[in-house]
């Protein structure tokens, strides 16, 4: 049946790799990696804790307490090559460079999307004042609803962490019984890294106009693990499970350079990419 011979071809396949990944050549591209670059292109998915997020400005200062926050994934999609269309779903580029054959140096892009929820009931601190809505008043830790005509806070464009990752890379191949490297490596990699926050935030606050421009708003930490999947020596996939704080204490909010936002929150990122690894 077509079943069976499908079956028969994609088994001959397999046992084909395996043998050519079991003969170990003199010596093998993947053994060293010392002076090889490497880059990949993916997507990601955010999580984030509660924060607590202050608004200072003119004839306002306020807190709303414990507020939730989720991402806005995209799913599989064709704008992840688009390049008209890159920066709408949520995305990750990262290059980097061997120092050596077990530790890597990288500059990247973590394209998040943070979106407050609107809906929520959460505890508010501090004052409204002249706004001309009925949210003016004085605010001692009573319950307050976002809705959408008082608050609306998003970094959609994003949630953008530029990040410097420092990492070692461990091949693993061996305990998935792979000798030939240069058909197929597997590799474990941990690391850290440190950045900042380039926000293009999108606040409606009260009825002021927004402001929808790119600004250098905090600071991020991260730690990282992940396994790397190298193909055929120059090919790669890369999976990493990303963790951190980010400090956002210059938030713009409206084009009033007085109206300012400040929240800090824990962050944690699954990230998948295809990429390469070469020498020049």
């Amino acid at each position: 049946s077509l079943m069976k011979k499908l079956f028969i071809t994609m088994a001959l396949g397999m046992s084909t790799l395996t043998f050519f990944a079991q003969e170990t050549p003199k010596e093998l591209y993947t053994a060293h990696n010392k002076g090889k670059f490497f880059f990949f292109w993916g997507g990601n998915r955010g999580w984030y804790s509660n924060s607590d997020i202050t608004f200072t400005g003119n004839g306002y200062d306020f807190t709303i307490k414990d507020v939730e926050a989720v991402d806005r994934p995209k799913g599989w999609h064709i704008d992840y090559i688009n390049p008209l269309r890159m920066t709408i779903p949520q995305t990750n580029f990262h290059i980097g460079y061997y120092i050596s054959d077990h530790y890597t140096v990288s500059v990247g892009v973590d394209h998040m999307k943070y979106v407050m929820k609107n809906g929520q009931t959460v505890k508010m601190n501090g004052y409204i004042n002249g706004s001309g809505t009925s949210h003016d008043g004085v605010y001692n830790n009573v319950d307050k609803l976002l809705s959408e005509d008082f608050l609306t806070f998003e970094h959609t464009d994003g949630l953008n962490y530029v990040v410097v990752e420092g990492a070692r890379i461990d091949d693993i191949s061996r305990l998935f019984g792979i000798r030939n490297t240069d058909i197929l490596q597997v590799s474990l990699t941990e690391g850290l890294g440190f950045g900042a926050l380039y926000p293009r935030s999108n606040t409606k606050l009260l009825n002021k106009e927004r402001y929808d421009e790119f600004h250098i708003a905090g600071v991020g930490v991260n730690a990282k693990a992940g396994l790397h999947l190298t193909f055929l020596k120059y090919f790669r996939v890369v999976g990493e499970l990303k963790g951190g704080y980010i400090n956002m204490y210059d938030v713009r909010t409206t084009y009033d350079i007085a109206d300012k936002a400040k929240h800090d929150f824990f962050f944690f990122e699954t990230v998948l990419g295809i990429g390469g690894v070469f020498r020049f």
